[in-house]
């Protein structure tokens, strides 16, 4: 097993698997000697070089010996990563030193050699190599190459490209290095991990002179200028959050790629080898880190190298992504298991992401503090702001910073009132000071309760830009001082593939979505939450809620219950008042009702709005409930909020307000009934009263409560063209803007199957289906509504693709189109999200509804979910009245209102068992091999 990882202020957490058995940390003392002088002995017989071909099969098997006995000890637990990685670049280095001798002993002598060397750069310069990495070489001369020299360099290139290896190469001389470094900050700094290998070792140390007095003279500022601009175009190409749920473990935020950086800058400026060079006072910038702080680097590059030569092993490749379908993979090779309620994948992921804070933690402090130790140290000023003196804080490089007298373990409130002040002032934080505050937020514990520490956090949390501060409280580790239950949220991923941020990741968002709609920043997407945020007399219990909204997750159960449970703790401990202590509890209770009932119900049943105001019953209630369902949507991931999505809950807002407003937008049915027709008459008063009596007799009362009046007028209108025309089938379609989605109306006789048929054939079109009401009307005729998405969360609107739809869906009713085959050439999800798993689960519901029984299926999304799921409850004699799917990540979301043949609920016991028995069925045809998914949600069904 490997070791224990511990974060900086993590300690005596559960931080990673037990302790296995001893492990060695390098290779055998005197080893690749050893291997070097066999390998020379068998290239090079007494002194003649074996043929070309046998040269190239003998160091081809030589190589895979090193490379298996590198991989044999790292996956027998002998080593870890990053000796494992050392000790691989140490073997390949023995390869490279007799291929060097292969050719010099190979071509024939010149009259007059320039000299030259053999020099790693890159990572192999490092001395560190993955199992699929690159191999980066210079070839390295004073004053030129000479013509034996380029027919060795050629010679050895192709014999590296004959062995499989992938290569990266360049021939400079001590010049050329030095011009092509100044212009290119990517060859400067592969030239700063230069090392040695074989050849004129004195070319190599010229060359190492003159650049360490070049880079003296060049100073460190265009340097770090050009890797703080590198980083900032890495982090946007791979994500600005260090804490996406499929991490890069090389190129992303607080991954190796910014360790290296902090390397790169420290060697430049200072010319060490290793960060624990500057620990103490006697070492170049006077001591820029602690003994711990080194330590905990080097966990941290352990750590990802683990990860990465795990990563290149599993996938046989430089794979440097760490996917769904690899999480639990390398979680599990790395030891991790089950503990408590926690899966192995989840504990090793948070182990991750803590490891991640903490080079996030290293880049905030130390990069500056470099920069600043090359230029001396700063100068702290008073600052002319008398607030800012009195509170114990002065100003270096224009950044806030303690005053001297001042100190953090002394009196622990002023690590948060410094972020209070700066934020006020438009200031940052100074690196020294947040160094300080990483080193001391300890302290912070014994003020948990009191007054000042509640009331600055509070501040921070309700006042301007509060994601931008509480990421740097979050990164600090000051949160899970004050709040300790935070601390469990603190790196915690869901293992699907619906969120996209850890758990406090994703809070911090929500609560910056909290701000945003303050500020009416939102206000064209989500225009009712922007309005009603600025009525609520209840602002910061909203906040707080949000804080503590999924404060629970990672616990087992309910985490809305137990979340409550928790926010009955800690709002007194954040110093909120009783009333608002309750407030935040009951919001945290109920912060998923909004969503759930929205894209899982039909908010035109009455009793769905009942019990909504039943449960709200106040409208400040509501009003906190609608924008805390905003926030926690739009921080769900990009993807997830549409105008669709906006639509429902916009209308079910305003349908549980006008009830607890004591409106009449629930009346008795056959009341809103008489009102629909009515409204539909008015409408189509230029048409003949015969025509329009005819149509107010085709609908039941399901159809008039279903669809506005302008709606009913259309239906009108294409009914009657139907007629007239003597058509069997009519499709009409009609884009909605507003509401991100595309209106299908399907008009033909009604017979079973056809919702399959329709479904599959918006599949096969790429349509995804978001909602549908499924019509029979008097006559016998099905008149059916699908509201459809393309694969972005867009209207289905190209004229094509509309025009396409339509001939899929007539074919399909005609029997026509081979549904099942086509299905079958829809695209199936990518492997990496295949490791997510969906329990199937059927929840059978005779109280959501007066008049139907209500069905929840959940299940792996895929081709044919909708068909084998409607054509189960088809089979048990049912009629679907409407349907609503929804999708969150692979995981399906599908209900359905249904009635039995006599138009009645579905409460016969033995009736329902053998609903749900086969409906389980169906589901489970998504769990077999082959079964598959797609990332879209394109529901589909077949004849």
């Amino acid at each position: 097993m490997f070791m224990a990882m511990t974060s900086l202020d993590d300690a005596g957490t559960d931080t990673g698997p037990a302790m296995g058995p001893a492990r060695r940390q390098g290779p055998v003392a005197g080893e690749p000697p050893v291997l070097l002088s066999s390998l020379l002995a068998e290239l090079i017989p007494d002194g003649r070089p074996l043929p070309r071909d046998e040269a190239v099969t003998l160091l081809r098997r030589s190589l895979g010996r090193i490379q298996n006995r590198v991989q044999q000890a790292f996956e027998a637990h002998e080593i870890t990563g990053l000796p494992a990685a050392r000790w691989l670049a140490s073997l390949t280095d023995t390869v490279m030193v007799g291929i060097r001798a292969y050719t010099e002993a190979t071509l024939p002598p010149a009259p007059v050699e320039k000299p030259w060397a053999l020099v790693a750069t890159g990572g192999y310069g490092r001395g560190v190599l993955a199992p699929s990495s690159d191999i980066d070489l210079l070839f390295l001369t004073d004053t030129g190459m000479g013509a034996r020299g380029k027919q060795a360099v050629e010679f050895m290139l192709y014999l590296l490209w004959d062995l499989g290896l992938k290569v990266g190469h360049a021939t400079r001389s001590r010049a050329d290095c030095i011009v092509d470094a100044k212009g290119d900050a990517t060859v400067l700094t592969a030239l700063l991990d230069a090392r040695h290998v074989a050849g004129d070792e004195a070319v190599f140390q010229r060359f190492a002179k003159a650049f360490r007095e070049v880079r003296e003279e060049w100073g460190l500022r265009p340097f770090l200028v050009a890797k703080r601009a590198e980083r900032q175009q890495r982090h946007a190409r791979y994500g600005e959050s260090p804490f996406l749920v499929e991490p890069h473990v090389k190129e992303g935020r607080g991954g190796l790629r910014d360790l290296q950086t902090l390397y790169w800058l420290a060697r430049y400026a200072f010319n060490v080898q290793r960060m624990p060079e500057l620990v103490g006072p006697a070492t170049p910038g006077g001591g820029l880190l602690t003994g711990e702080e080194a330590r905990a680097i080097r966990r941290a590059w352990d750590f990802f190298w683990t990860v990465r030569f795990h990563l290149h092993i599993v996938t046989g490749r430089a794979e440097e992504r760490l996917t769904f379908d690899l999480q639990p993979v390398v979680g599990a090779r790395m030891g991790y298991t089950r503990h408590g309620l926690q899966d192995g994948v989840e504990r090793f992921m948070k182990h991750f992401f803590l490891m991640v804070r903490d080079v996030a933690r290293f880049t905030r402090i130390l990069e500056p503090a470099i920069e600043r130790a090359s230029l001396g140290p700063p100068a702290v000023v008073p600052a002319s702001d008398k607030a800012l003196t009195e509170a114990g804080f002065a100003l270096a490089d224009g950044k806030v910073i303690a005053a001297p007298g001042h100190d953090f373990t002394l009196n622990p409130v002023l690590m948060l009132r410094i972020f209070r002040m700066a934020r006020d002032r438009g200031l940052e934080v100074h690196p020294l000071a947040f160094r300080a505050i990483v080193r001391h937020a300890r302290h912070l514990s014994r003020l948990r309760g009191e007054a000042a520490a509640s009331a600055e956090f509070l501040d921070i949390l309700t006042g301007r830009d509060p994601a931008i501060w509480l990421r740097l409280l979050n990164e600090a580790g000051l949160i899970s001082r004050l709040v300790p239950d935070w601390q469990r949220i603190v790196g915690l991923m869901q293992f699907d593939t619906y969120h996209v941020f850890t758990v406090d990741e994703h809070t911090i968002e929500a609560i910056g979505v909290l701000a945003a709609l303050e500020r009416g920043a939102l206000n064209e997407i989500t225009p009712v939450a922007s309005e009603l945020i600025g009525q609520l007399q209840s602002r910061r219990a909203l906040y707080v809620a949000v804080l503590l909204h999924d404060i629970a997750k990672g616990r087992g159960g309910d985490h809305s219950e137990l979340g409550a449970e928790l926010a009955q703790t800690i709002c007194p401990m954040l110093g909120l008042t009783p009333e608002e202590t309750e407030t935040v509890s009951w919001l945290v209770l109920h912060h998923l009702m909004i969503s759930q009932t929205a894209f899982k119900r039909d908010i035109e049943d009455p009793k769905t709005i009942l019990d909504i105001a039943e449960v709200v019953q106040s409208p400040e209630r509501l009003r906190l409930l609608l924008v805390l369902t905003v926030a926690d949507m739009r921080a769900v991931s990009p993807k997830v909020w549409n105008g669709w999505k906006a639509t429902l809950l916009r209308e079910l807002y305003w349908r549980v307000a006008e009830v607890l407003a004591g409106g009449l937008s629930v009346p008795e049915r056959d009341v809103r009934v008489a009102r629909a027709k009515e409204a539909a008459t008015m409408l189509l008063a230029d048409r003949p009263k015969p025509e329009i009596a005819a149509f107010l007799e085709l609908g039941y009362p399901g159809y008039w409560l279903s669809f506005d009046p302008e709606t009913h007028a259309r239906h009108a209108a294409m009914i009657q063209e139907a007629k007239e025309a003597k058509a069997p089938l009519t499709v009409r379609t009609r884009v909605l803007e507003s509401r991100a989605v595309t209106e299908v109306t399907v008009y033909c006789a009604d017979h079973p199957g056809l919702f399959s048929r329709i479904a599959g054939a918006l599949a096969v079109a790429g349509a995804t289906i978001v909602d549908a009401r499924i019509h029979t009307m008097t006559d016998g005729m099905a008149l059916d509504t699908f509201w459809v998405q393309d694969a972005q969360g867009g209207a289905f609107e190209a004229p094509h693709r509309l025009a396409r739809l339509a001939v899929l869906v007539e074919q399909s009713l005609s029997g026509r189109l081979r549904l099942r085959e086509e299905i079958r050439k829809l695209k199936r999800e990518p492997a990496r999200l295949r490791a997510v798993t969906v329990p199937p689960r059927v929840v059978i519901d005779n109280h959501a509804s007066n008049t139907y029984t209500v069905i929840e299926v959940n299940g792996r999304d895929r081709p044919g979910l909708l068909h084998d799921v409607t054509a189960a409850i088809s089979d048990q004699g049912l009629q679907i009245a409407s349907a609503h799917i929804t999708t969150y990540g692979v995981r399906a979301v599908d209900v359905f209102y249904v009635k039995d043949v006599f138009g009645l609920k579905v409460e016969n016991e033995r009736k329902l068992v053998v609903l749900r028995r086969a409906l389980e069925d169906a589901l489970e045809t998504a769990e077999r091999p082959g079964g598959g998914g797609v990332a879209t949600r394109a529901a589909a069904g077949m004849a």
